[in-house]
């Protein structure tokens, strides 16, 4: 497995990304950054981190086969490695916000970000970058965030929480291997945040609606049951979860 670690970039992402256009590399690459500068989430969302108090990774993961139609199999196993990952370092009641933020309590610990190189009508490669508040304790930007050392008291060696969770990524992929969406999708749905509970929605035009997040069909559209007991599939940039 090889790891290339750098002091700072832009975006780790971008930077596999860029040296995947003249190099042929092998699965599981890694690229690694003590600091990144203009780090990406969902939707374009930045995320921010404190220079070297956290694991911000990108890892190359080729498949030979993987339709498009089950791309949402990528998220799902991404956020169940990270999700043992924490539960295996005693991380207290961590949760998948949907499609792929991972919680303690109800605070952001972990970011997820899943680019796919397609090929026809399948996915030849996908780009993953992670973010993972590890030992940094002041988000005075971010309210909504915690880090494993909040959470734990412990300062932690990053270098080990990287082979910890790339270890799981293998084993889930490995797993998964063959297997579509509907086959896999129980676990995640199992620890999906809010899910079961009355939960406020807020959809792009600003509306507010009550409902019940009950799971996901196998695209990966989140489905919620309304208030007058009507069930609705949502895409991920058609509403956002407010709690």
């Amino acid at each position: 497995m090889r790891i290339i670690k750098l002091d700072a970039t832009d975006s780790t992402n971008a930077y596999l990304k860029n040296v995947m256009l003249s190099e042929v590399l092998d699965d599981f690459t890694i690229v690694t950054a003590r600091e990144q500068l203009k780090g990406r989430g969902q939707m374009g969302t930045e995320w921010q981190s404190e220079p070297g108090k956290n694991l911000t990774f990108s890892l190359l993961k080729k498949f030979d086969a993987l339709p498009v139609r089950e791309q949402f199999l990528l998220n799902i196993a991404v956020s169940l490695a990270v999700y043992n990952t924490l539960k295996n370092l005693q991380i207290t009641d961590v949760s998948i916000k949907w499609p792929n933020d991972i919680l303690s309590g109800s605070l952001k610990i972990c970011g997820i970000l899943i680019e796919n190189v397609l090929h026809n009508q399948h996915i030849q490669s996908a780009v993953i970058g992670i973010g993972l508040n590890v030992n940094q304790v002041a988000f005075d930007q971010l309210p909504d965030a915690t880090s494993i050392k909040l959470v734990t008291g412990k300062t932690l060696v990053i270098d080990e929480i990287l082979q910890a969770l790339v270890k799981q990524l293998k084993r889930v992929f490995l797993e998964f291997e063959g297997k579509t969406v509907g086959e896999v999708k129980t676990d995640y749905e199992k620890f999906l945040f809010r899910k079961d509970k009355p939960s406020t929605f807020r959809q792009p035009s600003g509306e507010l609606f009550m409902g019940f997040i009950r799971g996901v069909n196998d695209q990966g559209r989140l489905r919620v049951v309304l208030e007058d007991g009507v069930s609705r599939e949502f895409d991920f940039k058609e509403l956002q979860l407010l709690y």
